[in-house]
């Protein structure tokens, strides 16, 4: 894959969202965010965390499954089309008995 620009744009979108709930998260517990109180507390932070996590798993299966193509083609693809023009092996067949 060459970039992350060649994401489809909902799964760019999702990642960019769980990038956003771990950030906002760690400065949440760190104390650098002040949020308000429903959201304020550590264990919404943790919740933000398994979110943010959740959010980023598309990506990461879509990266996967774009490796796999690009580096196994025969995982995904059918079998390779056989060569049907004569090569030198046939020849070689042909011509094998006349010693």
């Amino acid at each position: 894959m060459r970039s992350l620009g060649a994401l489809p744009r909902p799964v760019l979108l999702l990642e960019v969202a769980g990038i956003g709930f771990l950030l906002l998260s760690y400065l949440s517990l760190h104390g650098y965010v002040t949020l308000p109180a429903p959201i304020g507390s550590a264990s919404a932070a943790i919740v933000m965390i398994f979110l943010g996590i959740a959010l980023m798993i598309p990506a990461a299966a879509f990266m996967v499954w774009a490796m796999a193509q690009n580096i196994a083609p025969l995982l995904t693809k059918g079998p390779l089309p056989e060569d049907k023009s004569p090569t030198d092996k046939t020849k070689e067949k042909r011509d094998d008995a006349d010693h």
